[in-house]
């Protein structure tokens, strides 16, 4: 076999050394090769723990070894855009944790630096690529549920204690909406395979979390008269669902987005006229997945599964949904053409 994609990490951040980390050494196409936190001792220190070979003091560092292939970037949302656009500068792909940016117009400039420099760039939205989302999809095609009339999704966790958390950083780019509300806004665009046209987002505003969206619930408004409810949140009690909306059955989705559970076997729960069924899928890990996909894509100039636009259509969901929560009122969605 040809040798791994080589990795380097900028950050220490906790879903790189509990998820992205394990699973790029976990995979058969990728080695980390290195890590980089603005301390020294701190890069040091988890390349030990988890037996990486190279540490770096600063991000340059990383990004100035010529033997780093790709960097995967878990920095706070605001950092998302410089350090992407620098890691295609050096020539590096990119895969860039969720969301991409503040807002669609960084996302596009992160996309247009790493297309101009001939290297990949790809959001981090790992649930996406575990096969049970393609099977809903064919459920979907296939008639069974009749017509598709509505979809509810939910992603809500209760971390309002940790004061610290740069999730509730306003300037970092905190807040529900950008942290767990893209999952099922991603998750419906995915499933009918269409963009929104308008969004009604209600949200609270936390002083005690500076100004943060803490909770969010939103109308999301698709063409053919469909429509996305959902909700989420960082200061609730935890689920993360999807039911799919029929007019001659529905799916369920329980633990539909992963993370803790990623272990439990995925479940898709099918209710007809006729009969409830439970089909599992696999029980595959989404992080491993991803990173084998992008991989394949580094390596072998495979095509992503999911494009760079459609990270930018789904950021204007996501500019659309925190305009409308701010202004109280109906916000319509860009359409304008991806270039």
């Amino acid at each position: 076999m040809n040798r791994p994609l080589q990795w380097g990490v900028l950050g220490t951040s906790k879903i790189a050394k509990k998820a992205i980390i394990p699973a790029i050494q976990q995979s058969e196409r990728g080695e980390v090769l290195a890590i980089a936190s603005r301390s020294k001792e701190k890069a040091e220190a988890i390349a030990e723990e988890m037996d990486i070979v190279r540490a770096y003091g600063s991000y340059e560092e990383l990004l100035d070894d010529p033997d780093i292939q790709a960097v995967y970037i878990p920095l706070p949302n605001h950092l998302h855009r410089e350090w992407t656009i620098k890691a295609a500068e050096a020539g590096k792909h990119v895969l860039c944790e969720k969301p991409a940016a503040l807002n669609a117009q960084q996302s596009a400039e992160m996309i247009e630096a790493c297309e101009r420099h001939g290297v990949l760039f790809a959001e981090a939205i790992m649930y996406r690529y575990h096969p049970k989302h393609r099977r809903v999809q064919e459920i979907i095609e296939s008639g069974e549920i009749g017509t598709v009339r509505a979809i509810h999704g939910n992603f809500t966790c209760n971390t309002a204690d940790d004061k610290e958390n740069v999730r509730f950083k306003k300037h970092m780019g905190g807040g529900s909406i950008f942290d767990l509300g893209v999952y099922p806004i991603s998750a419906a665009r995915m499933y009918l395979g269409d963009e929104p046209e308008a969004v009604t987002v209600h949200a609270l505003f936390s002083e005690e979390h500076d100004g943060v969206d803490m909770m969010a619930s939103g109308l999301i408004e698709f063409p053919n008269s469909v429509a996305l409810t959902f909700d989420c949140g960082m200061w609730a009690s935890g689920r993360a669902e999807m039911e799919i909306l029929g007019t001659e059955g529905r799916i369920e989705l329980p633990k539909v987005f992963g993370w803790e559970n990623s272990d439990i076997p995925p479940q898709i729960i099918i209710h007809t006229d006729s009969v409830s069924r439970e089909e599992r899928v696999s029980v595959s890990n989404s992080y491993v997945l991803q990173v084998e996909i992008f991989a394949e894509a580094a390596l072998e100039g495979k095509p992503l599964p999911f494009s760079p636009s459609n990270t930018i259509l789904n950021m204007r969901v996501i500019d659309a949904c925190l305009e409308s929560a701010r202004t109280r009122q109906r916000v319509l969605v860009d359409q304008s053409p991806v270039e």
